[in-house]
């Protein structure tokens, strides 16, 4: 595998998905990771969320995963960022990351983080996860995006969350699992295929692979050209 030690990885969301996914990825070798999240460590994130312990309840989860991510893995350099993802900050969030890792419970930041990638020429790592069932995506400049797959919920509209209807915590870990997998196929070129979309079951014990197309009026993968650009421009690096 080549070299990881010189890529930087944004995860936003350090959840269920996202303390896995940081986890596998500081295993792989990957030399600096941002993580991002607004939230304190509450007690029903526990089952789920291995970074964190009862001792932790009340503090901010960026400052707890960041120290333990940095205890475990010395030579991994670890940036923090207590901080919503908005269309204001993701822009900024993400500048000079090879890969984003989509880890949030927030349906439009979601979209922000996809809009933000295509636009920017940054690949970014779709999962989700909700009671025993779980998705990923790898999201690359030129589509599809996670537009050409949803349609973003409208104003008022309180979609399927978490929090509302409970997730099974070994579902989260495998989730984040294929999005770091996926996050390495990229910095690899190894057999790294965008737009495929990874269903898993855990009760029934499958796991399906789905081809999702461009939709062809998609207004985020309109900006993808620009996108495409500065992707083959860092890939040449």
């Amino acid at each position: 595998m080549s070299n990881l030690g010189g890529k930087r990885i944004l995860v936003v969301g350090m959840g269920g998905l996202g303390c896995p996914a940081a986890l596998a990825l500081a295993q792989a070798g990957i030399g600096r990771l941002t993580i991002v999240d607004p939230d304190v460590v509450e007690a029903s994130n526990l089952h789920r969320q291995p970074w964190y312990r009862v001792s932790d309840i009340g503090q901010p989860k960026v400052e707890v995963a960041a120290s333990r991510l940095q205890a475990a893995f010395p030579a991994l350099a670890v940036a923090s960022r207590r901080s919503r993802v908005d269309d204001s900050r993701a822009a900024v969030l993400a500048d000079g990351h090879d890969v984003i890792i989509d880890g949030t419970d927030d349906v439009h930041a979601k979209f922000v983080l996809s809009d933000a990638g295509v636009r920017l020429g940054i690949p970014v790592v779709y999962g989700g996860v909700l009671r025993t069932v779980g998705q990923a995506m790898l999201i690359a400049p030129g589509g599809p995006c996670l537009r050409c797959l949803f349609d973003e919920p409208t104003a008022g509209e309180e979609p399927p969350s978490c929090a509302r209807t409970g997730v099974l915590g070994t579902v989260a870990g495998l989730v984040g699992a294929i999005q770091a997998s996926l996050a390495l196929s990229v910095l690899t070129r190894d057999g790294w295929r965008p737009g495929l979309l990874v269903t898993v079951d855990a009760w029934k014990m499958s796991q399906r692979v789905i081809a999702v197309p461009r939709a062809p009026d998609c207004v985020a993968c309109a900006t993808r050209d620009a996108g495409l650009d500065r992707f083959a421009a860092g890939a040449a690096r």
